[in-house]
């Protein structure tokens, strides 16, 4: 091998790129043409694969029969937002994968907030407690309920957005004073 065919290029072959037949490519024109059937085979074909996809995502079959039951009839009826630069089956997946996330991300929130209803006492028409309170009174001095108290404060006022937690926190110590926060 000599130096000089080392530094001359090899002559490449350019091929374009072919582009890989959908094996869905009947299914989709089907559901662009609005064909009776074609939901149907839709379900079909995908439809199990869907639901088990959705239900390993979020873990409640409830869950990932409605996220299913969505994206299905959400890719019916905007089938033409397919623009085939994927195979028609791996966008399905990415759409159910997408919407079980944000089902589980759903969830979690809904399952942060507290009903004011669940953690106010309450009242009779007369404005007084309809409960019998405990007086708790007695036990301020245990130390045992001290520690317990100072943990599920601090737990909670942890739990809070950084500005509130700041708010809090500058309220309940004698260091810092603002015009909203209570005069001690």
């Amino acid at each position: 091998m000599s130096l000089q065919m080392t530094l001359e290029p090899t002559p490449t072959i350019s091929v374009a790129p072919e582009r890989r037949v959908d094996r869905d490519r009947d299914l989709v024109e089907g559901l662009r043409r609005h064909e009776a059937t074609a939901a149907e085979r839709l379900v079909t074909t995908y439809g199990d694969r869907a639901y088990r996809l959705a239900r390993g995502i979020t873990g409640n079959a409830e869950d990932a029969e409605e996220v299913v039951q969505d994206v299905l009839w959400t890719v019916v009826r905007k089938i033409d937002t397919f623009r085939g630069e994927s195979a028609f089956g791996s966008w399905l997946y990415r759409i159910v994968a997408n919407a079980a996330y944000q089902k589980v991300r759903g969830r979690q929130s809904r399952r942060a907030e507290v009903s004011l209803d669940d953690v106010l006492p309450l009242f009779d028409e007369r404005g007084q407690h309809v409960a019998p309170m405990a007086d708790w009174s007695s036990r301020v001095d245990d130390h045992a309920v001290q520690i317990d108290l100072r943990m599920a404060l601090t737990s909670a006022i942890d739990k809070l957005p950084a500005d509130y937690r700041t708010a809090v926190l500058c309220a309940t110590s004698r260091g810092c004073r603002t015009s909203r926060s209570p005069k001690s």
